[in-house]
């Protein structure tokens, strides 16, 4: 492929992007500075090469997956973006009064819109944590913070209100027994623990034993929810796509996004934002997905955008790769 085909190749694809509309060689002309034959000739040969494919309904082309691949490896740059969209994030990344899961969050929601694709965050699976210590800060006689933080050095506060029969000092020593019996358990075992193993010993010393307990487990509920649940934003955008015009790709979609089994298989530990195309990424055939790891204070995740293969590559790449830079920064 010569110097010419490549940008003959980048040019195609990024207009295919924007327009959905099969590029015909008339349409390049003044930007390749050459005749619409010879540009014709070269779109045989990278047809030949399996970068383009022509559609029935036109003379003009549209790229394959190889040409997909070859574009995002060989001649995309990833596009910078600048002002409002970027000052929203640099905003959340910098609020100290923000958890780094919600951060991310409300980052991943801002990428979803500015983008107009589907954004997926994944949180390290409560399976894989252990309960590190749990604490109970009173703040008043029925107002508490409960305090959870797992062997990885993830910190969760829950405030809530205790019911009016429940001392505060009846819940921080049950917290006491927790901390002495439950220390290392994985997250997901933790209210089994509580029924089974802790509920008979804080029976012993508690009269309001029973709304202790629903105190806690509910804590704890809560607490491994969030950490194994799949979060989505603009979760309908891919359908605002024009490859989801037909009832039978849309209900497709939707069942794969609605299987959360199949959706945490997006999960990543690789360290760059890598990209996989169509069959690449064993999700969906038609769709691209663009994802990263992250790792802030011990804790770990996967964030991903899911969109078309005519998915604007350059844009989405920058995107992450400032919002990892920043969570990874010294």
């Amino acid at each position: 492929m010569n110097d010419r085909q490549k940008e003959l190749l980048k040019l195609l694809i990024e207009m295919y992007i924007k327009t959905v509309k099969p590029v015909g060689s008339k349409s390049l002309v003044k930007k390749l500075k050459c005749s619409s034959a010879t540009i014709r000739n070269d779109m045989v040969h990278l047809e030949t090469l399996g970068y383009l494919e022509k559609t029935h309904l036109s003379s003009g082309r549209i790229p394959s997956q190889a040409g997909y691949k070859y574009y995002v490896d060989n001649l995309m740059k990833p596009k910078e973006i600048t002002g409002d969209d970027v000052l929203k994030l640099q905003t959340i990344l910098s609020n100290k009064d923000l958890v780094v899961s919600d951060a991310i969050l409300k980052c991943m929601e801002i990428i979803s819109e500015i983008t107009n694709y589907t954004s997926v965050v994944l949180g390290k699976e409560s399976k894989d944590q252990t309960l590190k210590q749990v604490n109970i800060v009173p703040l008043s006689d029925q107002k508490v913070v409960a305090v959870v933080i797992t062997n990885t050095g993830y910190v969760e506060n829950k405030q809530t209100n205790i019911p009016t029969n429940i001392n505060v000092s009846e819940v921080v020593k049950s917290c006491e027994i927790i901390n002495k019996n439950l220390v290392g358990t994985p997250l997901d075992e933790i209210n089994a623990k509580l029924e089974y193993e802790i509920k008979p010993i804080i029976a012993k010393k508690i009269k309001q034993y029973e709304e202790v307990m629903s105190f806690f487990q509910d804590a704890f509920n809560d607490f491994s929810v969030k950490q194994s649940d799949v979060f989505f934003s603009g979760k309908t955008n891919i359908l605002k796509q024009p490859e989801y015009n037909e009832p039978d790709k849309i209900k497709g979609i939707i069942s794969k996004l609605e299987n959360i089994e199949l959706v945490k298989k997006i999960e990543t530990d690789d360290d760059g934002v890598n990209i996989y195309i169509g069959e690449e990424n064993k999700f969906d055939k038609d769709v691209t997905i663009i994802k990263t790891s992250y790792k802030l204070n011990n804790e770990e995740g996967t964030i991903a955008i899911i969109g078309p293969k005519r998915m604007e590559y350059d844009k989405v790449v920058y995107l992450l790769q400032f919002l990892k830079s920043y969570l990874e920064r010294e």
